[in-house]
């Protein structure tokens, strides 16, 4: 299996997993202070990560260019996301708006096809129009356990179209150090929400209540966030957001479990037509004769058939290692997906 798969699975497990915890702690704290909190265990814990790998504190590697790109995606999926989503949560249930979650690939994918112009299949359309059924399904209010309203579900709707932006935005610098990239993100937008909430009147909760939240945010945004990263570099976003929908059904599973709650007809409906969403995308092949074009940048690699250049430095022979190299141009055919050497117009 494509190693950007695996983060893909791995970033969906985790995030999806980190919803029923976060749903149980809405009634322990304010959403700004929650929403808060779990981005600071993100962001600390991925810099105390950062600095022991790198035995010190390294520059992040990115180019002046490249910060507005990382600014935007932490406003919009660091500040502003988690904020809509756990306001959502406070009347939505934990495993129905797991599922509805699935709307943010969706929305990502459209973003990426419409304003970035990444290349989407036939395949990739339906799974993406099974999801729509589903979460539209899935919204409908009703009064057997699921939705009782629509504020829930578009608050929960506009969390998804930030996180589209954020990562659609955050495919911009996906080729950079992913634990700086997620760590930054946390931290900046952990401390911008913890101070409004401060600000606002919020009581700081007691130690357990603290770290149990940022023990979840360290896990299930921050870790998650860093497979998300590497995903992006391999897959493109639209795919990647398309292999993380399955994160949804992992949240919905453990909050059936976790939280004791019941399930309806319109749950299993949804959960069906966006079970075959996923299958969708993750049964996709996509191979044609591609032109690549000169290219220089920084990232880990192995000297596969994309990466065949000289050192100017002293070389061990070990792989992979990271540096500045140079991309001839190319033209092959071969299973490929939009990742950071595949951004090719078709």
């Amino acid at each position: 299996m494509h190693s950007a798969v695996v983060y893909a699975l791995l970033a969906a497990a985790l995030f999806g997993a980190s919803t029923p915890f976060a749903k149980l702690l809405v009634g322990e704290l304010p959403p700004i202070l929650l929403a808060g909190l779990l981005y600071l265990g993100s962001g600390t814990g991925l810099m105390l990560i950062r600095l022991v790998r790198d035995r010190g504190w390294k520059p992040s590697g990115l180019a002046p260019s490249e910060w507005p790109w990382l600014l935007g995606a932490i406003l919009f999926g660091g500040v502003l996301g988690p904020v809509a989503l756990l306001f959502g949560l406070t009347s939505t249930s934990g495993s129905a708006a797991s599922l509805l979650l699935n709307l943010e690939a969706v929305l990502t994918a459209v973003i990426a096809w419409v304003v970035f112009k990444e290349n989407a299949d036939r395949r990739i359309v339906l799974g993406m129009l099974a999801i729509v059924a589903g979460g539209v399904v899935l919204s409908w209010p009703t009064g057997d356990g699921g939705m009782t309203g629509w504020i829930g579900p578009l608050a929960i709707a506009g969390a998804c179209l930030c996180w589209a932006i954020d990562n659609n935005l955050t495919r911009k610098v996906s080729a950079s150090d992913a634990l700086f990239i997620a760590g930054s993100k946390g931290m900046i937008a952990g401390a911008v929400n913890t101070s409004l909430a401060l600000s606002l009147g919020a009581a700081v909760p007691n130690a357990t209540i603290v770290f149990a939240t940022m023990g979840v945010g360290l896990l299930g945004y921050g870790i998650s966030l860093v497979m998300f990263v590497l995903a992006l570099r391999g897959l493109g976003t639209a795919r990647t957001g398309a292999y993380f929908s399955t994160a949804p059904f992992i949240g919905a599973a453990m909050a059936l479990v976790l939280l004791g709650e019941s399930t309806y007809p319109a749950f299993w409906l949804a959960a069906g037509l966006m079970g075959c969403g996923v299958w969708l995308h993750l049964t996709e092949h996509h191979e044609h004769e591609h032109a690549h074009e000169p290219l220089e940048h920084s990232h880990r690699h192995v000297h596969d058939e994309h990466h065949q250049h000289e050192h100017d430095f002293d070389w061990d022979s070990s792989e992979p290692h990271e540096h500045r190299h140079s991309h001839g141009a190319m033209i092959h055919k071969h299973p490929h997906f939009p990742d950071i050497h595949h951004r090719h117009a078709h």
